[in-house]
Order: structure tokens, then sequence, then C-alpha cells
């Protein structure tokens, strides 16, 4: 166990708010009803126009800690901004939509006993609103220890979930990627499981809400745009680059996106751009055709081998 000067180091919970009012108690519930105590929750209303700043200043405790920006800034922008007013040995996140269980903290902060681990993570609930159900996220179990290859194979990380060690969080080059509003947690738990340890919570730890406002499902467009960019930039470094079967997978992911966009009746310049990101080869050609090929025999085509 962490030793008797380290038994309660200070955990900081980031919070980022946009016009959260319909969750926003329950998350907070969820925070204070951790059987860790030790925590500071740091509140960033990212100029929010409803009721949030007045529900979240509704509560009378000191660990919350409201702040207010100064303009709109992009999701993992204001999450670097929100990080920058956290102090705790350890930082972990929740949003404004999202619940953990109640000893969420309690359960991760021992696997930090090995001190080559920087990240901490868990299986979560996702609930579908619309749909009336909830499912676990992976009925499999989840990898540990160094687990980069993984992860680009099946990334299987909530960011509701994680936890991190601020000093393995520091030894990064950069936070999270100001440019991204969809992939930055894809992008920050990538780099950091290049050189970090991960442990895993193996029991549902979280619960993380389907309701249809979810960012990552209102732009869905900004998902493949950022995941272009990204593997566009790591493909060619050093820790990635001789990685060719975890690549062939995520092409094939592109290409069947690409597909997907197709059927969606998507904009054919942004299935140009994915088109662009797939190495010359079979793939690439094939792509071209279908995109080149007029939508009402794509359609016909595509009934008939669904007939099949």
């Amino acid at each position: 166990m962490l030793n008797e000067s380290k038994s309660k180091p200070l955990v900081s919970i980031v919070m980022n708010c946009f016009n959260g009012e319909k969750y926003l108690q329950e998350a907070i519930c969820s925070i204070l009803k951790q059987t860790y105590q030790n925590f500071e929750l740091i509140f960033w209303d990212n100029q929010s126009t409803d009721n949030s700043a007045v529900i979240f200043n509704s509560y009378d405790d000191l660990r919350l800690k409201y702040f207010l920006s100064e303009k709109h800034t992009l999701l993992y922008n204001a999450r670097n901004l929100a990080l920058e007013k956290s102090s705790g040995e350890f930082i972990t996140f929740l949003d404004v939509d999202d619940f953990w269980v109640p000893d969420k903290l309690e359960k991760q902060l021992p696997l930090f006993d090995d001190k080559l681990v920087g990240l901490v993570y868990g299986n979560y609930l996702e609930i579908d609103e619309q749909k009336g159900k909830q499912q676990l996220m992976s009925s499999a179990r989840l990898p540990t220890g160094y687990i980069v290859d993984e992860l680009l194979r099946n990334y299987v990380v909530g960011l509701l979930t994680i936890m991190i060690r601020r000093s393995a969080f520091d030894d990064l080059k950069k936070p999270f990627d100001n440019r991204f509003h969809i992939i930055g947690d894809f992008d920050l738990v990538i780099r950091m499981s290049v050189n970090c340890k991960v442990d895993c919570i193996q029991d549902a730890i979280a619960s993380y809400r389907r309701h249809g406002g979810n960012e990552s499902q209102k732009h869905r467009d900004y998902f493949i745009k950022e995941m272009l960019i990204w593997s566009s930039e790591m493909r060619y470094e050093q820790a990635f680059k001789d990685k060719q079967e975890v690549w062939e997978k995520y092409y094939l992911y592109l290409y069947h996106t690409a597909i997907l966009e197709k059927i969606q009746g998507v904009n054919i310049v942004r299935l140009f751009s994915i088109l662009t990101a797939l190495p010359l080869g079979f793939m690439k050609i094939k792509l071209m055709m279908i995109i080149l090929m007029p939508n009402f025999l794509f359609s016909f085509i595509s009934k008939i081998r669904l007939s099949r």
C-alpha cells in the first residue's frame, strides 16, 4: 500500500462544462459520495449559457472550485486550461453527463504503488438513453502493462475512468493537443502508453451516457478529420513507424469508414481526404472506384450484396 506519509494524496478531478445543467447534479453527487475524500474538483465553465454555474455554486464545499473561461474554446484546449488550476498528485476526469461508482478513486489509487504505473483506467457501463439500454463496455479482460500495441488495435480506454500520475503526465512533451475536439483523450493515452506502464480495474467503475448530445456524436465529422491528422503525423514517429500490422488495421478502419460515409451521402471532399490517407495499393484503388461510382449504382450494388 502507499506509505503512511502519502496515505492521502490529493486527487484532482477535472470537470469541463458547456451547458451541462441536465445531468450536472448527478455527476457532482457521484464525486461527493466517493469513499476516498481527499480530492479537489476543478470545474471549468466553458462560457455556459444555462444554469450550470448556478447549480455548481449551490454546493457549499471548499473542495469544489469554480473557474469561468475567458472565452469559449475547443474541448481539449479547455481541458488544458482546467488542468493549470489543479494541484493534485493524481489527475482524473469526469464530464457533466457521466458519473462514477462510489469507490472509483479508492480502487484505483493502490495500483500506483507500482512506481512504473503512470495511468490506471477501468471498465465502464454505456447507457443508451434513447434506446433505454445499458451494457458493459467490454466483456473481455482489458489489457494491462505496456499496451500501446493493444490500444492501437482496439482502443478501450474511457476518459471518465482514467487516473494519471501527475509526474508521468508532466513528462510528456505536451498535455492534451489543443487542436482536437473529439480525439484528445485517445491521443493523450496513446502517447502515455508508449513509455508508461498501464494498469486497470476490470470492473465497471463509471457510467457513460449516450443521449444524442454527446460531443462525439454531434461532431462525427470532427472525429474523421482529427483521426486523419493524428495518423498522418504519428505513423512517422519513432514509436509507431515500425508497427506495420497496427497501421494495416487502421487503414482498414479508414476504408470501412469511407464506405459508411458514402452510404450516408457525405460530401465527396471528405471521402477524398480519407482516400489520401491510405497507402498506395489495392484498397486505395478500390476506394477510388467506390468514391467515383454514381450513388444510384453504389446503392444498387450494396443492396445486392446485403441481400446475399
